[in-house]
């Protein structure tokens, strides 16, 4: 059997309303080169932990977890993988299911809208089998609820039947490993996160790291590119192999219509020119913050509510999609009056640093 039909995708009504958190995911999806499991990306994915680069630490001790459980004929203890988008959250759990020879179900926080769902899904797990909740955070409390007892006992336990007739039946279940992954590791409820027998965190990558993803993608694309076409995209790619891959995909295709389909650096920095990515990898709305915030309001402080309004985007967007690399790369600092340039982020928009923020109002 392939290896790639051992994975299962279990999906949630289609919202025909979407709230601003799935905008902004929606966002996030498309600055990172739209949905990680759409067709090619998985062929860029490492299929094993020795593939695998970046991320030591977490890789060695997953490693090592899941070759003692293999020892053991047991399952692997649940695991929570939490950090930025794009890291490999989803990767590790593929690559989890295909060490322990077992089969992924891949599902999401929010297509687990009712009890129902979810007990369906955990009465259809077999020995040893892998469920992947993305986006864990925005499960709902009643859907949580069967969770605890599930991860502990590998049992659910639910109500039939009203006032006198009402009666609880236990359903048990087949040992299984849940795996849930978030960008928002503090929403989720201590008695949820506690479950977790195994916490990781993935950080951003280093240049170094992100330019050997870049050469294994280019390779397996079968794109030829140099060390120096490699390194800009990199150095343009805010820390991400997703976004680094994506950004690959457009230097590609400008090789191919503007050049001789070689990439090397200034190949690489014209195509990133012309997709708005500059040095620093920041895109159109990451510059139209910033220079809203050091033109429009002198540098802060502003409140996130007026820079949305400013910026004709949600705070949502704003909060989840465009302020997370900036503070990262100390552009911008959140305070208790608001938002505030810092003297790189001033730089970087052709600011000199010096001016006072709204106090400058009073000179």
């Amino acid at each position: 059997m392939p290896e790639s039909a051992r994975e299962r995708v279990v999906t949630g009504p289609d919202d025909s309303v979407s709230s601003p958190e799935q905008r902004a995911a929606e966002m996030l999806r498309d600055r990172a080169g739209r949905n990680s499991n759409s067709p090619g990306m998985n062929d860029l994915r490492p299929r094993r932990f020795a593939d695998y680069i970046g991320q030591r630490n977490v890789v060695n001790s997953i490693q090592i977890a899941v070759e003692a459980a293999k020892h053991r004929g047991d399952t692997l203890d649940h695991a929570l993988f939490h950090g930025p988008p794009g890291l490999g959250k989803t990767t590790i759990s593929q690559i989890i299911a295909r060490e322990m020879d077992t089969t992924l179900v891949h599902t999401s926080g929010p297509a687990l809208e009712r009890p129902a769902d979810v007990v369906g899904i955990l009465s259809n797990q077999k020995q040893g089998d892998v469920l992947f909740i993305d986006e864990i955070h925005r499960l709902s409390h009643a859907v949580e609820e069967y969770l605890y007892s599930a991860m502990e006992d590998f049992r659910v336990d639910f109500i039939t039947g009203t006032g006198a007739f009402a009666k609880t039946i236990n359903l048990p279940l087949q040992k299984f490993t849940l795996i849930g992954s978030t960008t928002r590791a503090g929403m989720l409820s201590p008695p949820l996160r506690e479950r977790f027998a195994l916490t990781y965190h993935l950080d951003y990558y280093s240049d170094d790291e992100i330019t050997q993803v870049v050469k294994r993608s280019a390779m397996i694309l079968s794109v030829p590119i140099d060390n120096a076409g490699a390194e800009v995209i990199a150095t343009r790619s805010r820390g991400t192999p997703r976004i680094a891959n994506n950004l690959l995909r457009r230097v590609r295709d400008f090789a191919q219509v503007r050049g001789d389909g070689t990439i090397d650096a200034e190949i690489a920095a014209e195509a990133l020119r012309v997709e708005g990515v500059d040095e620093l990898g920041l895109d159109r709305l990451d510059r139209l913050y910033l220079e809203t915030l050091v033109r429009q309001y002198s540098g802060g402080p502003a409140g996130i509510n007026a820079l949305a309004a400013s910026a004709n985007e949600e705070v949502q967007t704003l909060e989840d999609v465009v302020e997370p690399f900036l503070l990262k790369i100390g552009f911008i600092l959140r305070t208790p009056q608001g938002r505030r340039a810092t003297a790189a982020g001033m730089g970087h928009v052709g600011e000199d640093g010096t001016r006072r923020g709204q106090g400058a109002l009073l000179w």
